[in-house]
């Protein structure tokens, strides 16, 4: 019955020991750690815990936010209202951690309602603060003369509280002709000095020697330190104790009670009396550490444990014993002594996880690797062996690896993103102690999606209206397209279509931001050249395989006033805007004396002419219709009016910043006489230059057709009349003209329909219709004068055929410009 009792209570004792340390589990969070110079002043900022642990600072001294330490001084204080950890007071690292090559101080931290518990560790990082130091400033040495060179005399060596290569590098010994030195280099102590002697010793010469010992650390610049070694010259103990075993190694369990036995040291001296008593010491080469943890008895030779060993911080020590005589002058000898630790099963295992993919595309097939787990236990043997496993209700399996204590986490059957999103996966790692330790991580996977949507634009087609004459390099407009899609399968970069075609030149002038979709213009665009065009804009994903879209653009070229009037008439032979008009003086009022003709490529009010009179000699005389550059007479000319007039007509567009040109007019007035006989001369040398232009013009059609064949050669006619008035009335229907070029004249001669396309014909051009044949008449003024009038009508016929053809022609007649394009079906 007592039996019974005593299982119950064993078993509700293990069922509560079970709950608290589930309960303690879960308030112990991941460790983070801060790295700090040693010596750093008070009140140095380490780190900030609240803001890496994610806690809101705002609660920390609600919840009475404070490190958990037994020491009356800590090291350290954290700000419970902004969660920095600040340093309470200079921190020597040699003190904190002596000689470790790693000084972590690992800190508690403790949060309330609820409990949260977070470890903070802290490394201090050595600096170059200390010189080397012996332990003594003056060494006495004590050496027969009987010595042999080669003796040697092993020194107590250097300690610089500094660790790695601050620590104590190399030895240095005063020049001297009997002793030279050499370096021990060993596992845990560093670099050991010995005295060797290379040259025999002569008591009756010398009795002593003064040597000076230098140690130099590694910093820059080293520091150092100096011990005085004196050698007293002896005479001679000529054996030294001998130890009964070559090799000494014992092993023991990490954590055994102080005061274990480790081994008995045991040696044997031939000298007599004094000089063959031994007594046992650790040598001086001894690590301050493993005198602390060790000690011997110096009668028997027995170690014992000093202090306690862990496995994890090192698990093999060498002891050097030096045993020594009892003769005047003492001879003495050294024996290492291996301590091996055997491991007990006090550590629990560790998850790293060494390669993490945190989004694992849905469409990823079963046995894809998410992610590589590595487990360490730093116990061994079967305290080491680690066994790792993951939830069993979730798509996702450990595989082990070739290599030992790594694991592939991969997916196990295929991912549905629609369904769930992330996984937060719990890794348990538990080893083959007895009793069995564990751990455990969670790690969160996130199922992306795949690249399945096309860039879309916002407009299709883009219509854009660009002024001309834009600065080429800036940028005239832009598209935009939006991917449904996330991250990079959402990153859209855009590029225009060249395909090399005709109608795709122009794109060679445009370029894009591939990231923006701004378009620049790396040229001016001219409305007189090019008036609209269309390109198409591909938009393209950067996911794998890439998506993408193009859309069309159509670009319409708006008219800039940047072209200014060209005076057509009147042009002299050398090309000026100059010329001469002859009227008889017996004119009435309402004259027309000439007409002002110009043009300006632009178009709408940028191309819209208007007429002034800039300078003239006599205001009540000439009138200027601003209209139509008719200049007429406003009076009848007396007999006291100059004979000569000079009138500067200025031509201005209609543009917001309007361009402008002049013409000069130089009207002579002359008798009625002189004026017909002057026509008469004029006529005659315009009879030949017509004819000549006629045939220019012939054979220019013909070569530019060739398809055609020329049957009809050009005639010229020349007919004068005498009413000036009945001749403007029948061909000089022009009250309406706007100074600019006509676009086209279209006409119908039988079942043919023709077109022609060039300027306004203001000197009276007419079309003659009821011919079989297609006929430009060119009439051209030989006079101006009311009674007496010679006009000449140059005929152009062109023979047709009944297909589609056309013919564009540029010719000049009388230093008039005439561009006309004729087609016909």
């Amino acid at each position: 019955m007592e039996q019974r009792k005593r299982d119950r209570r064993a078993a509700r004792g293990f069922l509560f020991g079970c709950v608290v340390a589930v309960l303690l589990w879960s308030v112990v969070s991941a460790q983070i750690r801060y790295s700090i110079s040693e010596e750093i002043n008070e009140g140095t900022v380490v780190g900030n815990i609240a803001k890496d642990l994610g806690i809101d600072k705002n609660t920390l001294k609600a919840r009475r936010y404070r490190i958990v330490s037994a020491s009356a001084d800590p090291l350290f204080h954290v700000n419970q209202n902004d969660g920095i950890l600040y340093v309470s007071r200079k921190i020597d690292r040699e003190e904190v951690c002596a000689q470790s090559s790693t000084c972590l101080i690992n800190l508690k931290t403790v949060l309330e309602n609820p409990l949260e518990v977070h470890y903070v560790g802290v490394e201090v990082m050595d600096i170059n603060d200390h010189p080397p130091s012996f332990p003594e400033e003056e060494k006495k040495l004590d050496i027969y003369e009987s010595v042999l060179p080669g003796a040697r005399f092993q020194l107590k060596p250097s300690r610089d509280p500094d660790s790695g290569s601050f620590s104590v590098q190399q030895y240095r010994l005063s020049p001297n002709d009997h002793f030279r030195l050499e370096v021990k280099e060993k596992r845990n102590d560093g670099k050991i000095p010995i005295l060797v002697v290379q040259k025999s010793l002569d008591r009756e010469a010398a009795g002593s020697h003064s040597l000076v010992l230098t140690a130099l650390d590694g910093g820059k610049p080293p520091k150092s330190g100096n011990m005085h070694i004196l050698i007293n010259v002896l005479d001679v103990n000529d054996n030294a104790p001998v130890f009964t075993e070559d090799v000494y190694s014992v092993m023991l369990d990490e954590n055994v009670p102080i005061g274990t036995t480790v081994i008995q040291m045991n040696s044997s001296d031939l000298d007599d009396g004094s000089n063959g008593e031994v007594i046992y010491s650790f040598s001086n080469s001894m690590n301050q550490n493993i005198l602390n943890l060790f000690d011997v008895n110096p009668l028997s030779g027995v170690i014992v444990v000093k202090g306690s060993m862990d496995y994890e911080d090192k698990d093999v020590y060498e002891i050097e014993i030096e045993a020594t005589d009892q003769g005047s002058v003492p001879l003495s000898t050294e024996k290492s002594v291996i301590i091996k630790i055997v491991d007990i099963n006090d550590n629990a295992p560790e998850i790293e996880v060494t390669s993490f993919s945190s989004s694992i595309p849905e469409d990823s097939r079963p046995g894809t690797t998410v992610a590589l787990i590595s487990v360490n236990d730093l116990d061994s043997g079967p305290n080491g062996k680690v066994i790792c496993s993951v939830d069993e209700n979730v798509p996702f399996m450990l595989t082990p690896s070739l290599e030992d204590k790594m694991y592939s986490l991969v997916t196990k059957s295929p991912l549905d993103r629609e369904k769930q999103s992330q996984y937060d996966l719990r890794i348990l790692a538990k080893d083959a102690g007895q009793p069995p330790l564990s751990s455990e991580k969670t790690i969160s996977v996130v199922v992306s999606d795949v690249n399945d949507n096309s860039p879309e634009f916002s407009l299709s087609p883009y219509t854009f209206y660009v002024t001309e004459g834009n600065d080429p390099g800036v940028s005239v407009f832009s598209v935009k397209a939006s991917d449904r899609d996330e991250n990079d399968n959402a990153l859209i970069s855009y590029h225009i279509l060249r395909d090399g075609s005709k109608d795709n030149k122009i794109t060679s002038f445009l370029n894009i931001n591939s990231d923006s979709g701004e378009i620049l213009a790396l040229k001016s665009f001219d409305f007189e050249t090019l008036k609209t065009f269309q390109f198409q804009v591909v938009a393209t994903d950067c996911g794998s395989p890439s998506l993408s879209s193009n859309v069309t653009v159509n670009v319409f070229i708006l008219d800039q006033n940047d072209n200014a009037p060209v005076i057509l008439y009147p042009v002299s032979s050398n090309g000026s805007a100059e010329g001469v008009e002859e009227i008889p003086r017996n004119v009435n009022a309402g004259h027309l004396v000439t007409k002002v003709r110009a043009y300006d490529a632009d178009i709408g009010y940028n191309g819209w002419l208007l007429f002034s009179l800039q300078e003239v000699t006599d205001h009540s005389l000439f009138g200027l219709d601003r209209y139509t550059g008719q200049i007429r007479t406003l009076r009848s000319f007396t007999e006291t009016d100059e004979a000569e007039h000079k009138l500067v007509i200025l031509v201005k567009d209609n543009g917001n910043v309007s361009l402008s040109a002049t013409a000069t007019v130089i009207v002579r007035l002359v008798e009625p006489k002189e004026a017909f006989a002057a026509s008469d001369v004029k006529s005659s040398a315009k009879d030949d230059e017509e004819s000549n232009v006629t045939l220019y013009l012939m054979i220019t059609l013909g070569s530019v057709s060739l398809l055609f064949v020329i049957s009809i050669i050009v005639l010229i006619a020349m007919q004068c009349s005498k009413s000036t008035t009945d001749y403007t009335s029948k061909y000089l229907q022009e009250t309406n003209y706007d100074g600019t070029l006509c676009h086209s004249i279209q006409y119908r001669s039988g079942d043919k329909r023709y077109m022609l396309v060039g300027p306004r014909m203001s000197i009276g051009s007419t079309i003659v219709p009821g011919s079989n044949a297609n006929t430009l008449v060119l009439p051209d003024r030989r006079g101006t004068s009311e009674e007496v009038r010679h006009t000449k009508r140059t005929v152009l016929i062109i023979s047709t055929l009944n297909m589609r053809n056309f013919v564009i022609c540029k010719i000049n007649i009388r230093n008039f410009p005439i561009q006309f394009f004729m087609g016909w079906q």
